[in-house]
């Protein structure tokens, strides 16, 4: 049997992400065996892979279908169309999948659609969840634009928050809007965020001036998910105004620790069934082979393109 190909991170390429052969994965009583078709770029992903000083397996989220089922007779049968979350080497031909990890993919939703909704929709999910986005609370999305951002933006309208997205440039409205954001601010720093707030729970992804603007516009008894650091990974505010504000609270997420807490397929089952209902329309601006992986991942890595890009296993 020929070994699969899969994307590596390769820092002596001036390409960073290249094709090369890996080792047939072997699975694990509670694991699948999934022939992949598609998966999704993270920035979480690609920073990483421009920064990395080693080879390395790349990639998160992943859709295709079983070739073998778990032994241990748990999770999705053979043949059936799944989407699933690794920690890591997920972009390859053939991946060794956690049950836990997958759900099945339904009629009506391509593999396309489905693959963009592990890392970013999950995260946008369980930040929500910890927010308590819930009726009638103004919740600030950061980083609106992103693929995390926007799904954040849809699933708060969809639970009846009044959804505030917060965007780099004035062009990225449209998108915010369409996606479910009720009013729309341009910029990163406190004078831009301030004309709408205080804000029950802000979604945070940028870090930096917006992070600590976003501290410092809480409504008392608020809470600030911070999930990224695309703008800067250091930020300083004021401890004072922050604590004044009475039961203000700031949360860290990472999703692999939350996803200890509840197991990814489970989320992955329940974003599914919102794209049936058509509440949640996953924004692809591109899609591309994997044979143009390091083009593609540049454009995203330098901010040429937004939404989610999906990348065909061919």
């Amino acid at each position: 049997m020929p070994s699969p190909r899969a994307v590596w991170i390769d820092p002596a390429s001036p390409d960073r992400l290249v094709l090369r052969e890996s080792p047939q994965p072997v699975a694990r009583p509670e694991e699948a065996l999934v022939r992949v078709r598609a998966f999704s770029l993270n920035r979480g992903e690609l920073r990483r892979a421009w920064g990395a000083t080693a080879p390395a397996p790349i990639g998160w989220d992943l859709a295709g279908v079983v070739e073998k089922a778990a032994a241990d007779g748990r999770g999705p049968t053979a043949g059936a169309r799944v989407v699933g979350l690794l920690p890591d080497g997920a972009w390859s031909e053939l991946v060794a999948v956690p049950s836990r990890s997958l759900a099945e993919i339904p009629d009506g939703v391509s593999d396309s659609q489905a693959a963009t909704l592990p890392a970013a929709g999950l995260t946008a999910l369980h930040v929500l969840r910890r927010g308590g986005a819930g009726i009638g609370r103004k919740v600030l999305v950061t980083g609106a634009s992103g693929g995390a951002g926007e799904f954040a933006v849809a699933l708060a309208h969809h639970g009846g928050a009044q959804v505030v997205a917060q965007l780099r440039r004035a062009e990225q409205a449209a998108a915010a809007r369409a996606a479910g954001a009720d009013e729309i601010v341009v910029g990163v720093d406190e004078k831009a965020l301030a004309s709408q707030a205080p804000y029950d729970v802000v979604a945070e992804s940028v870090g930096g001036a917006t992070l600590a603007a976003a501290l410092a516009l809480l409504a008392p008894g608020g809470t600030c998910v911070s999930f990224g650091i695309s703008g800067a990974p250091d930020a300083t505010f004021d401890v004072s105004r922050f604590y004044r504000t009475g039961r203000a609270s700031l949360y860290g997420f990472f999703l692999f620790r939350e996803l200890e807490l509840e197991p990814a397929g489970r989320g992955l089952a329940t974003l599914l069934e919102l794209i049936v209902q058509g509440v949640l329309q996953p924004r692809i601006t591109v899609e591309a082979p994997w044979t143009r992986i390091a083009s593609t991942a540049r454009d995203l890595y330098e901010r040429r393109l937004s939404g989610k890009v999906v990348v065909r296993v061919e």
